[in-house]
């Protein structure tokens, strides 16, 4: 029955595409620059402190989905300080992000509708597409003009615009004061995933949502990711109240999925709290973000020039990435590796998440190993 995926193991192997399991222990030596924990709160005490004392007052977890045992007090106030800090009029918490974009893209779309979207966008997006129904039409990377000719063309009444804000494998950003101009044109909505926008573009963290003029917009919906610099896990929508609360009633990875637990609703909300009451710490990220592109650019790399806090590296192939990424975490550095499907150019990249709480010698160091492990055809 399943001979099958032996020889799908196979193609896959030749083609450089095997993933592994790599557990990491807490006393590892090695500088963490694969992670998205971009303000440095995960392990902060404040933010740890406070999933403990949830875990003991609520237990290990939730119980229940949100519509049944699930909401707690601590999902409520989460809610309530999220968007009141990203200025949206409510905001819904999910179990993850993926979820949450699941949710945000079934439910406000379905056979009578028209999506489009930026052909980067997120798996999560994809797969809401997918699920959706509606028809979808995938458009030309960071393009309004793009948008604007598929919701021209549409055959299908309402239309919803998805993009990401900070694209995850380049850390580019999209043009979202244009895309807002173009719905309203074609009176669509726009639903931006500002997973890596969150706690490092805008005012104070607040986002690229917030920072492009559009929080609070009524035709504009964004979800959000804990996981990345809140240091948590789970993920949100936030946009008008009258979508927050279609969502309750409509979203089915809302409904029938138990809630997150109350020990990772806390943790982010602590984290909330420390970028409201730190916001310099967006700003660091940012700095250092662009001090680790500039060097390696000045190394010969081909490198991108980051908008948040990815940085990437260009590799000559999926094998090669694998390998230079291997070779970064025995000189103990730790970088991601994306290799196609990852990829949708299909160019294989080692990818850096800076922090706000890397030092002058972490920098140092991350663009040491990087460069004296690169394979000899990786510069430019």
């Amino acid at each position: 029955m399943f001979d099958w995926l032996d020889d799908a193991a196979a193609r896959r192997a030749d083609a450089g595409l095997v993933r592994t399991l790599t557990p990491r222990t807490t006393e590892s030596e090695r500088l963490d620059l694969a992670g998205n924990d971009y303000l440095g709160l995960a392990r902060d005490k404040r933010v740890a402190g406070a999933a403990a004392a949830a875990a003991l007052k609520w237990g290990a977890g939730a119980t229940g989905s949100r519509l049944v045992t699930g909401s707690t007090e601590v999902h409520a106030e989460l809610e309530y300080e999220l968007a009141r800090f990203c200025g949206a009029q409510a905001a819904l918490v999910f179990s993850s992000g993926f979820t949450a974009n699941l949710g945000a893209v079934t439910a406000l779309t379905g056979r009578d509708a028209a999506i489009v979207t930026d052909a980067y966008i997120h798996a999560s997006l994809i797969e809401g597409c997918r699920l959706s129904r509606a028809d979808v039409a995938a458009v030309a990377h960071t393009s309004p003009d793009a948008v604007e000719h598929a919701l021209a063309t549409r055959r299908k009444q309402r239309a919803l615009v998805v993009t990401d804000s900070v694209f995850s494998v380049d850390g580019d950003l999209a043009p979202l004061r244009e895309l807002s101009a173009v719905c309203r044109r074609h009176s669509s909505a726009l639903l931006v995933d500002d997973a890596h926008g969150l706690g490092v573009l805008g005012e104070g963290g607040r986002g690229a949502v917030h920072a492009a003029g559009l929080a609070g917009e009524p035709d504009v919906i964004t979800t959000v990711t804990l996981s990345k610099s809140l240091g948590a896990q789970g993920g949100a929508v936030l946009g008008p109240r009258r979508v927050i609360k279609h969502l309750v009633d409509t979203a089915r990875s809302f409904i029938f999925d138990t809630a997150l637990a109350p020990a990772s609703a806390a943790a982010a909300l602590a984290a909330l709290r420390a970028l409201r009451d730190e916001p310099e710490l967006a700003e660091r990220v940012r700095g250092r973000a662009s001090e680790l592109s500039a060097r390696l650019a000045d190394a010969g790399f081909a490198v991108s020039v980051p908008e948040g806090a990815v940085v990437s590296v260009r590799a000559p192939g999926p094998n090669e990435a694998a390998a230079w990424a291997a070779d970064c975490a025995e000189r103990g550095v730790r970088v991601g590796c994306f290799r196609p499907p990852s990829v949708p150019d299909g160019v294989s990249r080692l990818r850096l998440t800076a922090r706000a709480d890397l030092s002058d010698s972490d920098v140092d160091r991350a663009v040491a190993v990087v460069t004296e492990t690169a394979p000899p055809d990786a510069r430019r």
